[in-house]
């Protein structure tokens, strides 16, 4: 039994006639007619006893329109609800963080603003500085992580969570990890791993050149743990983005601060996003981040 037949039915019924119902469901008054015929087909019982142009409702007629109306709307209420759902998206939070990010802040953040709101979408974006910045700018993502390379801007909400030393990570082997502190002209030597994507590696590869001062050769990894099995295997030394956490003690590795006339060369982690940007949970999000820097 068709959805449409019962619809046709109900509205010979309360017009009264072929005619009115076929001009209310918009279709021939013959095709309304085939319809009504095709419902007691399918039922295999007469629901309309014809006379001429006219008719009255059989016993299983009035049965049927007295129960199946309620069931109708109901029906069609499931219906437009149902495709309201399909239209509208769940909400959402399309966040983003350093590739190479090494702290557990951002990890922090997203378990306890998920657990807090079950029903937003969490998605997550890793890239490098560049990649972040190109994201928020394009609307690609809502609110990131990232390091400070450029001057604030006022389209941007911009937060700093936290000021660190810029450290770098060397296998425990390696003669230089029970230094204090170590120069860029102390690491020229080893090579220099970067966590970063193909078509990014050129800029990471300028800035860590040019405003971070290291001339070393530079090596590339896909991912942070890839970066840290070439350092532990001896390849290199890894730049470490974010505010880490010591190793454990099995972990060999040594993390050392990256130093400049003899002080630790500081950089700024922020939280970013767009000023116009409405959407009503980066505030709750930017605050649960900045609990994780603070606690």
């Amino acid at each position: 039994m068709l959805l449409r037949q019962l619809r046709y039915f109900a509205a010979v019924v309360e017009t009264g006639s072929f005619t009115e119902a076929a001009e209310r469901c918009h279709i021939s008054q013959s095709a309304m007619s085939q319809q009504v015929q095709a419902l007691e087909r399918e039922l295999r019982v007469k629901l309309l006893h014809r006379k001429n142009r006219s008719f009255t409702l059989t016993a299983a007629g009035e049965h049927l329109y007295r129960k199946g109306c309620p069931l109708l709307d109901q029906l069609e209420h499931l219906c437009r609800e149902t495709t309201e759902l399909g239209e509208t998206a769940p909400p959402s939070l399309q966040t983003g963080c350093l590739r190479g990010y090494s702290g557990p802040e951002f990890q922090l953040a997203v378990a306890e603003f998920t657990q807090a709101h079950p029903e937003v979408l969490v998605e997550i974006f890793n890239g490098s500085h560049e990649d972040l910045y190109d994201a928020l700018r394009l609307g690609r993502v809502d609110v990131v992580l990232n390091d400070q390379r450029r001057a604030f801007s006022d389209a941007y909400v911009n937060q700093i969570l936290t000021t660190g030393a810029c450290c770098v990570e060397l296998s425990s082997r390696s003669q230089l990890a029970a230094r204090e502190g170590l120069t860029a002209q102390e690491l020229r030597e080893l090579p220099c791993i970067l966590a970063v994507a193909p078509d990014q590696r050129d800029n990471e590869k300028t800035y860590y050149r040019d405003i971070m001062g290291l001339e070393s050769e530079f090596l590339f990894a896909d991912d942070l743990e890839q970066a840290r099995l070439l350092v532990v295997g001896g390849k290199g030394y890894l730049p470490v983005e974010g505010v880490p956490q010591a190793h454990p003690v099995s972990v060999p590795l040594h993390r050392i601060p990256l130093l400049r006339n003899g002080m630790p060369i500081l950089r700024n982690y922020c939280v970013f996003w767009k000023v116009d940007n409405k959407n009503p949970y980066i505030e709750d999000f930017a605050r649960t981040l900045q609990k994780q820097f603070t606690s």
